[in-house]
């Protein structure tokens, strides 16, 4: 692989919007990122006497009865201070951020492999960890259900089956004059985020409870904890000033290790800390669903679909967690960029004694969108036609707009400008015409091109998570306390609403102070998650500020004798009139004048009106569009594969940063191209977790980025809905330019036999593309 590595980052921005909003500012912590010395939880000072915690678990059964539990010599070891079981807990045993079923402590039962049944508070960390080997655990052990197969075979759900249905599906596959069936698995993925889960808890007077948490929610958090200590919200703190990283793995995952760390504090009225080991970590936290996708689509000879059966069928754990909104989205997502005039989408979400799958970055969106490509792959390979004509027939256009459940897409025109572009600044026929060639005189190595598109639903399909709250204080020397529910971890939310107050006020940026999460700040927040992280917490900000503002205007209208609309904040000033007064100046007049200098703001996303029981009305403010042309190399001897050469063209609207969003898109391509690529969950038919270290899980490093990388920001009119600046979301969309890759390693197997579909599984490891490679050359063609 090359060094070189070609980046193109589309950093123009529009001075109409001021000197903040449209620039590529750096990261707030990026100085302190490369330092090391951003605080994350495991940094910050321990109060003295601070306790350290260790899960303890059973390592010889995935589930069964737990008939006998000796901790004897648990309790006697070094350094232990206690031991904790269910019978411990307070209030309620559970964790659930949905319907329940995720127990704290495991209580008569255990239904994972690595499920916590006790944890061990101890006077250091190593000393719980020892001590936590010590149990002596009796289970009557039951056969466990491991694969989404054996989960259908035993019919057994977290939650009811649901379906979309659009037309007349089942006519229009038994009238279109071609028709193809076929299934594929779709794996799932450990978000192996930097800082693994941890909490630290610190009782208070009144049994208030104070908690340093790594969580994406840090509302649910408080909720939690109350519930487990049998106390009021109110009673519960939650800050959350940065996480080295989470991916939707501490969106509802974070709340059973901070019920853990506060139970011990409770228990033991010291400050208490739990930080998981690595391979606790993986073993005992959800994943990215895995699906199996059964599917019938009914088309035309010039590839245009007529109608699609999509059956999805997800392995959710052991219970529910996220798992209702991950696999809606799925469903949401089934048709990628693509019309179906009928359409049926089924889901099922099956129960298995593995850990909950979770949330992760794209929110079952991905999988849906990879089953829609096969769709498109398959047709092309079956008509012999380029995959990417195959797919523009496909697109929403102005006759063709409405999705399978019943949305109208009113910016598809952006979607065909975008995968034009990028056809052309690619060279895409050109290279096309050029792989041919290659692949036609090398028996051995063979190269694939493929050029996907992203159309991406941003909100949150729950309505009632589409909602933010801000708080923001003046002082007296023009500096500005900012506070809002949004989290920051490492995606430069923090950086981003501020840039939007520093141009409100028109203050240079170091003037706004950013601050940590705070549930005692801004109460009832939802989870930075859905990529709707800056939608609604900037626009709750701006709102506040926009009431400070109008404090200001009217107090200097009546103190200085100038007309409201004669006031304006701009050039680093207050203009009253023809006079500039510097914005501390006018503050501490005001604070003289008793006005009062701090705000609260709150935005409601506006036109969401998903009704789930119907399954009619929006789920989403807008679409998110991007494009992504991959070239790989793949050696059919052994199934190696590499990345050559990468193309993108993305939407985000008209950026508020362009460097962070282009890190973005780099990152999340990445990550959605180790999920297909090498990043391989493997669970044994005992139900064990095989998969839970770096030396068994392998995510994408330094070398694995493609030797050509060239990430382009399309420039955009801006958002034609009410978004902050007209700017788009940009942190899950990303995810799924991956999909390129993929499509790409089946065109270079599809081209050992034209007409053969190869029956090629995600993620596409060297042993799965050799299994389809040899599958290929042995078929023979339709």
């Amino acid at each position: 692989m090359s060094d070189e590595s070609t980046i193109s980052v589309a950093r123009k921005t529009d001075d109409s919007r001021g000197v903040h909003v449209g620039r590529p500012e750096k990261h707030d912590s990026a100085a302190k990122h490369v330092s090391g010395t951003a605080l994350y939880v495991d940094d910050l000072p321990e109060p003295e006497g601070t306790l350290h915690l260790a899960p303890g678990w059973s390592r010889d059964a995935a589930c069964g009865r737990i008939i006998s539990l000796d901790l004897d010599a648990v309790k006697a070891a070094p350094g232990v201070v206690a031991v904790l079981t269910a019978h411990d807990v307070p209030g309620e045993n559970d964790c659930s951020p949905s319907i329940g079923g995720d127990p704290i402590l495991a209580d008569g039962e255990i239904l994972f492999w690595g499920q916590v049944i006790f944890v061990v508070v101890a006077h250091t960390r190593a000393q719980a960890r020892k001590a936590a080997q010590l149990a002596k655990i009796e289970v009557e052990a039951t056969s466990p259900v491991v694969s989404v197969d054996c989960a259908l075979v035993n019919d057994t759900t977290v939650l009811p089956d649901y379906q979309f249905r659009k037309g007349q599906p089942e006519t229009a596959l038994d009238t279109s004059n071609q028709r193809l069936s076929g299934a594929m698995r779709i794996g799932g993925q450990e978000h192996f985020y930097l800082e693994g889960q941890i909490s630290m808890a610190v009782p208070g007077e009144d049994g208030d409870m104070f908690l340093h948490c790594s969580t994406q929610h840090p509302s649910e958090v408080q909720h939690i904890v109350a519930k487990a200590l049998g106390v009021i919200d109110a009673g519960v703190t939650v800050e959350v000033r940065r996480m080295g990283g989470a991916f939707g793995g501490k969106e509802s995952q974070a709340n059973q290790w901070a019920a853990l760390a506060a139970l011990a504090a409770r228990h033991t009225g010291k400050p208490c800390k739990m930080r998981l080991d690595r391979d606790d970590d993986m073993t005992m936290t959800g994943k990215r669903h895995d699906f199996r996708v059964d599917y019938t689509v009914g088309f035309e000879n010039d590839g245009a679909i007529h109608g699609v059966d999509m059956a999805f069928a997800a392995r959710c754990g052991y219970s529910a967690d996220l798992s209702l909104g991950v696999v809606d989205r799925t469903m949401f997502h089934a048709d990628s960029s693509y019309f179906y005039p009928d359409a049926l989408i089924t889901s099922r979400r099956m129960r298995t004694n593995t850990c909950s799958a979770t949330a992760f970055r794209g929110f079952g969106g991905p999988q849906g969108m990879l089953a829609a490509e096969r769709l498109i792959d398959s047709i092309a390979i079956t008509l012999g036609l380029d995959p990417l004509d195959v797919r523009k027939r496909n697109f929403y256009d102005r006759d063709r707009d409405i999705t399978p459940y019943g949305m109208r897409v009113e910016e598809f025109s952006t979607q065909h400008t975008i995968v034009t572009a990028l056809e052309e600044t690619c060279e895409y026929r050109a290279r096309r015409d050029a792989i041919k060639a290659f692949n036609a005189n090398s028996h051995i190595l063979k190269k694939g091109l493929a050029l996907t598109p992203v159309k991406f639903g941003i909100a949150f399909t729950l309505p009632q998570l589409n909602q933010a709250g801000a708080l923001v204080h003046l002082y007296q020397d023009g500096s500005v306390h900012l506070n809002h529910g949004g989290t920051e971890m490492g995606q430069g939310l923090y950086t981003k609403v501020a840039q939007v107050v520093a141009q409100a006020f028109s203050v240079p940026l170091s003037k706004v102070k950013i601050t940590a999460t705070h549930t005692g700040k801004v109460p009832n927040t939802g989870p930075t998650a859905a990529s709707s992280g800056t939608d609604l917490n900037a626009m709750a900000a701006l709102e506040a500020v926009e009431k400070l503002k109008k404090r200001l205007t009217d107090f200097a209208s009546d103190k200085y004798g100038v007309p409201v609309d004669k006031i304006e904040f701009r050039d680093g000033k207050v203009m009253i009139g023809t006079e500039p007064v510097l914005l501390g100046q006018l503050a501490k007049a005001a604070i003289m004048a008793r006005v009062q200098l701090s705000a609260t703001g709150y935005y409601a996303t506006p036109k969401i009106t998903w009704n789930r029981q119907t399954s009619t009305g929006r789920p989403f403010l807008y679409f998110a569009f991007g494009a992504a042309c991959s070239e790989v190399l793949v050696d059919t001897m052994t199934g190696e594969m590499r990345v050559t050469r990468v193309d993108i063209l993305h939407d985000v609207g008209r950026s508020l940063n362009p460097a962070i969003d282009i890190g973005q898109i780099e990152g999340g391509f990445v990550q959605g191209m180790g999920w297909l690529t090498t990043e391989e969950l493997v669970w044994d038919d005992q139900g064990r977790l095989r998969t839970h270290a770096p030396s068994t899980y392998k995510i994408p490093t330094a070398s694995d980025v493609p030797e050509e990388f060239n990430v382009s920001l399309y420039e955009s009119i801006g958002n034609p809905e009410a978004t902050v600046h007209r700017s788009k979301a940009v942190g899950e969309p990303p995810v799924m330019l991956a999909n390129s890759v993929f499509s790409a390693i089946v065109d270079a197997v599809a081209s050992l036999k034209p007409g053969v579909i190869p029956p090629l599984d995600a993620p596409a490891t060297p042993e799965a593309i050799l299994a389809a490679v040899d599958a290929v050359k042995s078929a023979r063609p339709t």
